[in-house]
């Protein structure tokens, strides 16, 4: 397990997402001679783990997570709904805290789908031909971790896919999060964790939104790089 650095409150920690994502590339470079495979949650992930990918000299394919939220109140999220490369989503819910805002499977089916739903389409609108992952090392990026449950859907997807190394990466997360986190990979690599976390974007001086038309550049560089 890589230990993430705590750092105090203060300026952002990262220009954007590019910058980040070269500075958690550096802190990766030990794992580019098992060939590992890049897999990034879009859409905020992708531009970090492009560079991931380039200095790794690694195929770099897409994970796609949505999170399951309370009916009528999503924003409170009861689990997560991921799939590695094509495959197909299955929800990893929190069955205690469903337990405690007396919510039922039954009744999360219409957001279950909805959010499969959007998994499809961001699978064909993106495009992208999904690396291999059996048998294989491969890095979950994203741009930063709040509270952690997408993330746990999307690192169960992948070791569900077959691969047999899962390493975490991300820029930025609270300790907390990445706590919870550390059983469902085989390693980890935060470059700050802050006692403060508040939220991802706090810790970015450009957060802008990442756009579908970033995304499909991305990936077409980065096929073509590799």
């Amino acid at each position: 397990m890589i230990a993430s650095a705590l750092v105090a409150s203060g300026p952002p920690e990262f220009r954007d997402r590019r910058e980040a994502g070269q500075r958690l590339a550096t802190a990766l470079v030990p794992l580019a001679p098992a060939h590992p495979v890049v897999l990034a949650l879009p859409r905020g992930g992708v531009p970090v783990a492009f560079e991931v990918a380039r200095r790794l000299r690694a195929p770099l394919g897409l994970l796609f997570a949505r999170k399951i939220g309370v009916p009528g109140v999503e924003e409170v999220g009861l689990g997560a709904i991921a799939a590695a490369g094509d495959g197909s989503a299955e929800p990893v819910l929190n069955e205690a805290l469903m337990r405690q805002v007396g919510v039922t499977r039954e009744a999360l089916t219409p957001v279950v789908q909805r959010q499969r739903a959007e998994i499809a389409r961001q699978q064909e609108a993106y495009d992208g031909v999904a690396p291999a992952i059996t048998g294989r090392l491969v890095v979950v990026v994203d741009d930063g971790i709040a509270t952690g449950g997408t993330m746990r859907a999307a690192l169960r997807a992948v070791r569900h896919g077959g691969a047999t190394r899962v390493v975490l990466a991300v820029p930025v997360a609270p300790p907390e999060a990445l706590a919870d986190l550390a059983a469902e990979c085989d390693d980890l690599v935060c470059l700050v964790a802050p006692s403060d976390f508040r939220a991802v974007g706090v810790h970015y001086a450009d957060f802008r939104q990442v756009e579908d038309a970033e995304v499909r550049q991305l990936l077409a560089e980065a096929r073509t790089a590799t």
